[in-house]
């Protein structure tokens, strides 16, 4: 029989993801009934964020190649004649050629646990996968509640010194600490790292303190590591880089001034609408210093492939965000972006929605006449009815996806010793744009973290490597790696470290399926909607963007997650106030239950405004 749901209700297929998650969060806050499965044991997907053991058993789970069977085909006889059946991918395959490596100390012990967790100590310099994994503790219990995230609060505790921050949106704002130290963060760097005279590398003569393995894994609750890592912040004030002339600061000046109202001079850049953006920096008045620190610091996008129209925008986005949060157009999610789709995921479950983690689903069912999809059909046998689909791509067969042509990311994350900024102080979030060696290859981002993020133990920084694939991740990243800091495990005495050291690094490519034509996939039902995974932006505008027009197709009366009214707006009728103040009420609408319940999801439709912005 069917497990029947009303007609409104939106089922959430595989994943939960930001633009699912978001998805989720909009329809229940407007009214809908929400169903949100996940064939895994944690929040987010390729948003997620782990501890050290948590990412290991990641890493380890995606170098295994086998595929995942069906141990019966029962549920096939739910099958009705007039329908036909959209068989799902039971294996995430959007991760490849992971790579783990450890280079820090090594102590006498043999055997190392975290919280639980027991992991062995691999020799420097070795795959770490293998041996550690295998004991590593899964980070997120795969708790089947109402409330997502419960799981990752207990990790909050005891990781944060002040965990009720995380409670409410997770997201802070970190300005500069010291901005004449932070000239380098801007546009400079981008400019500094394409020279043989670069002094990023730079760090104090102190020696910093040995971290070993074994301390990594112990305080590994105290990681929070992004599989994707966006949103950064801490910029200084782009004019204030000594790498530029006065004269290029006007010219700069009176550029970005025409970004800002470029729609209304379409006669400055029609020419250029099908150029490159950076073939369209060359026809203004700019110096090449000032065309290279637009293109790589202020608009941040590709040289190769983002037109003059995405340059434009991304451009004036950056102007319009500078000031309203601070000296920084960027806001940084505390405990790492996992924590955003979580947020959303909680927003949607004080509305009502329902959250079912190690839940996957078999296949969709498609009425043959209407050609619609009329409900799925669960890993239990159990059939479930709906009106709209969400689907992640990375679960479509090859089948459907027959006539997709997807790209890749090349991304690497580093565990270091330093800061590779110069710089009086140890706090900051710091943003380098390496430019590509050769005419053609990618720019590499590079986002390095310290410990006030909560994404890290006390001593160490996490680095964040990214760009589009053109081979393996670690050959695309790691030459830069080598660039910016150092392998070896130990240095001869005397010698002074010039570069900050890598203590683990992991390299893996992921699947970018974002900006996919609906009509690419084959045979996808009408009311089935489908979510791409990250993309290699460094914002989460992609997939807000994505969320809002899935939503609007959906419910085109609704309105896209509205924030909720201010308890001190609401006008409540002379009986209601009255029976307050004598301590009775007999109005069937009680006010607590609304107060809170309105209350309670602000901190995550906040998230959302942090996250457009």
């Amino acid at each position: 029989d069917d497990c029947s749901i009303p007609s409104t209700t939106l089922l959430i297929v595989k994943y939960t993801c930001l633009p699912e998650s978001i998805i989720a969060a909009a329809c229940a806050r407007s009214g809908q009934r929400v169903l949100h499965v996940d064939s895994r044991n944690y929040y987010g997907g390729n948003w997620a964020s782990f501890s050290f053991s948590g990412l290991l058993s990641w890493i380890k789970e995606n170098q295994q190649n086998t595929d995942i069977k069906d141990e019966s085909e029962d549920w096939r006889k739910l099958i009705l004649e007039n329908e036909e059946v959209i068989s799902l991918n039971k294996k995430d395959k959007t991760i490849q050629h992971v790579e783990a490596f450890c280079f820090g100390d090594q102590d006498a012990a043999e055997d190392v646990e975290e919280a639980g967790a027991l992991a062995r100590v691999p020799a420097a310099g070795t795959s770490v996968a293998e041996e550690v994994a295998e004991e590593a503790e899964k980070e997120c219990s795969p708790l089947e509640s109402s409330v997502p995230g419960a799981e990752n609060w207990e990790s909050e505790k005891a990781s944060s010194t002040d965990p009720a921050s995380a409670e409410e949106g997770n997201i802070t704002e970190i300005n500069s600490e010291n901005e004449s130290s932070h000239n380098t963060a801007s546009g400079e760097s981008a400019l500094e790292l394409g020279k043989p005279e670069a002094t990023l590398s730079e760090v104090s003569a102190q020696e910093p303190k040995k971290i070993t393995y074994s301390q990594i894994v112990r305080e590994g609750r105290r990681f929070n590591i992004d599989l994707v890592s966006k949103v950064p912040c801490s910029r200084a004030d782009v004019f204030n880089s000594r790498q530029l002339a006065m004269v290029e600061k006007r010219m700069l000046m009176k550029f970005l001034t025409f970004c800002l109202e470029y729609e209304q001079h379409p006669d400055e850049y029609q020419d250029y609408k099908n150029s490159t953006f950076a073939q369209f920096l060359k026809t203004r008045k700019l110096t090449p210093s000032l065309q290279h620190f637009i293109l790589h610091s202020i608009a941040m996008v590709s040289e190769n492939d983002c037109n003059t129209l995405e340059g434009l925008q991304a451009t004036r986005k950056f102007l319009q965000c500078l000031g309203r949060y601070g000296n920084t157009p960027f806001l940084f999610p505390l405990y790492g972006q996992g924590e955003i789709p979580q947020c959303f995921c909680r927003m949607c479950a004080v509305f009502g929605g329902i959250y079912c983690l190690r839940h996957s689903v078999q296949c969709l069912v498609v009425d043959k006449e209407s050609g619609r999809c009329k409900a799925v059909v669960d890993h239990f046998g159990q059939r479930i009815s709906a009106s709209y689909f969400i689907v992640e791509d990375s679960y479509l067969s090859e089948s459907v996806c027959v006539n997709v042509c997807y790209r890749q990311l090349s991304r690497a994350v580093l565990i270091t010793d330093q800061s590779v900024l110069k710089t009086d102080s140890e706090q900051q979030v710091s943003i380098l744009t390496v430019p590509p060696v050769d005419l053609g290859q990618p720019a590499v981002c590079v986002i390095e973290l310290c410990s006030s993020t909560m994404t890290c133990m006390k001593d160490t920084y996490l680095v964040h490597l990214t760009c589009p694939s053109t081979k393996t991740a670690r050959e695309d990243l790691e030459p830069v790696v080598q660039k910016l800091f150092s392998l070896n495990a130990e240095t001869e005495k005397g010698e002074e470290l010039e570069k900050p050291r890598v203590l683990w690094a992991v390299y893996f490519n992921m699947r970018d399926s974002s900006g996919i034509d609906r009509n690419s996939y084959s045979g996808l039902p009408s009311n089935v909607y489908v979510c791409s995974g990250p993309d290699s932006a460094l914002g989460n505008d992609c997939a807000v963007k994505q969320a809002e027009t899935i939503f609007q197709e959906m419910f085109p009366t609704e309105e896209f997650c509205p924030a909720p009214p201010n308890p001190e707006d609401i006008i409540y009728d002379e009986d209601e106030i009255t029976a307050e103040e004598t301590g009775f009420n007999n109005s069937p609408e009680t006010k607590p239950e609304s107060s809170l319940q309105e209350s309670s999801s602000r901190g995550s439709t906040g998230v959302k405004e942090h996250i457009e912005e």
